[in-house]
């Protein structure tokens, strides 16, 4: 899933229902992310709310959905996989915290037969992140990579990693063939600066609700408040990135 063609970021937007896959569509959003933020970093709603989710958006853009905050045990991981893609979503995203196997759990899910989904690691910046698993994602087929905050205490991913380390990550992905997508708390002021670092998609949950907070309801002029932030964004934004990177230390 690479960046749209102007060249920004694709605007990946978490709801947790029809009506807010809806609002969030009317009003910009390039993927619909369906996910239960009362559940956690990761929290995966009912299947059934996911089946409705994909038929609202009706292909009108990609859908992803979160299997949950679970430890990295292969069987477990697998299974929860195989149900989250039979939903009918295009992309089904798991988290790899800091407890279990990780590598090995990689390993089965690439083995897994999960239809016309793909699959999407995502490390948390505030979990020190092993970043050699990215190329085990890629070695196992998975389509992207997501860098996001496991701990949802108001702070950004700005606030837990350095430009730098985002930058590195941004890298490794692109170059091993994954797409890859940053989130993590973020906020309209921080779109500039993250969009610079060229990922693929940028994503908002807390954002487009009222208040800033991630269980509220979406609200549309929030949704399109991002849209427009991004959209004034262009990543041929190389030389932006490359000041970004020489000023920070």
């Amino acid at each position: 899933m690479p960046a749209g063609s102007s060249g920004r970021p694709r605007f990946l937007a978490s709801v947790t229902s029809a009506p807010e896959a809806l609002t969030a569509l009317a009003a910009g959003a390039e993927i619909i992310d369906a996910k239960n933020p009362a559940e956690g970093a990761l929290g995966a709603l009912p299947h059934e709310i996911v089946r409705a989710i994909v038929e609202a958006v009706g292909h009108a853009v990609p859908v992803s959905a979160t299997i949950g905050d679970l430890p990295a045990i292969p069987d477990l991981l697998c299974d929860a996989a195989t149900a989250m893609a039979a939903t009918g979503v295009d992309l089904v995203k798991i988290g790899f915290f800091d407890d279990g196997d990780a590598n090995a759990s990689i390993a089965a899910l690439g083995r897994l037969d999960v239809g016309q989904a793909r699959l999407v690691g995502l490390l948390f910046a505030d979990r020190d992140p092993d970043l050699n698993l990215v190329a085990a994602m890629a070695d196992a087929g998975f389509a992207g990579v997501m860098l996001d905050t496991a701990t949802k205490d108001g702070r950004a991913l700005p606030d837990v990693m350095t430009t730098a380390e985002i930058a590195h990550l941004v890298d490794a992905g692109r170059a091993l063939g994954l797409f890859v997508g940053l989130a993590g708390a973020l906020r309209l002021e921080h779109i500039p600066s993250i969009a610079a670092l060229t990922p693929d998609v940028m994503g908002f949950r807390g954002a487009l609700c009222s208040g800033n907070q991630r269980e509220g309801s979406i609200e549309e002029g929030a949704v399109r408040a991002v849209a427009r932030e991004l959209s004034a964004t262009s990543t041929p934004a190389c030389m932006v990135r490359h000041a970004i990177l020489e000023a920070t230390p």
